[in-house]
């Protein structure tokens, strides 16, 4: 007899990586020339199906017990909406560089999961903080290099996606 070990929002935080991991993909596949972007589309929404049905097999009631977002979840989200929007609302309104939108997407999204890690107590969203934000920063030295807003795209936020995937397939398979 196997015992199932508690580990409150597992199945809420996964689906939640796997949604905005399947949105960094598929939005940010575009400026790939073709094939290549109906292929890392494709495969962006095969690993979201095959992490969503992984998650469906999550023991029963094991999954989310006790799983209850507080104060300070509530206080992250707020100021992550707040960077996410004000930043978006600079770059694109005031500076005029939409092509690094997604760079600060990547960013903000990075830094809030070092938040929740402190709020969750859960080491990896140290791990997946550090390549989010890894990977917006690179977006915006690729920017300023001179890449094209596609590369942006990828760097910042195709491989976002794909490190959102990684974090639940490891969280679901522990």
């Amino acid at each position: 007899m196997t015992t199932s070990v508690q580990r409150p929002g597992l199945a809420t935080g996964s689906l939640i990586g796997i949604l905005f991991g399947l949105v960094f993909v598929e939005v940010n596949a575009g400026g790939l020339t073709a094939p290549w972007s109906l292929v890392v589309r494709i495969a962006g929404a095969v690993i979201a199906v095959a992490l969503f049905l992984a998650v469906r097999r999550l023991p029963r009631g094991a999954e989310d017990g006790g799983f209850a977002p507080g104060r300070r979840y509530w206080i992250v989200v707020v100021l992550e909406a707040i960077a996410l929007f004000g930043g978006l609302f600079v770059i694109n309104g005031v500076l005029r560089h939409p092509q690094v939108a997604v760079a600060w997407i990547a960013v903000v999204v990075g830094v809030h999961f070092f938040a929740l890690a402190a709020v969750f107590r859960l080491n990896r969203f140290h791990a997946l903080g550090a390549v989010l934000t890894v990977l917006g920063v690179a977006g915006f030295v690729l920017a300023v290099l001179g890449a094209p807003a596609a590369a942006v795209n990828v760097v910042s936020g195709v491989l976002s996606g794909f490190a959102l995937f990684a974090t639940v397939a490891l969280s679901v398979r522990r």
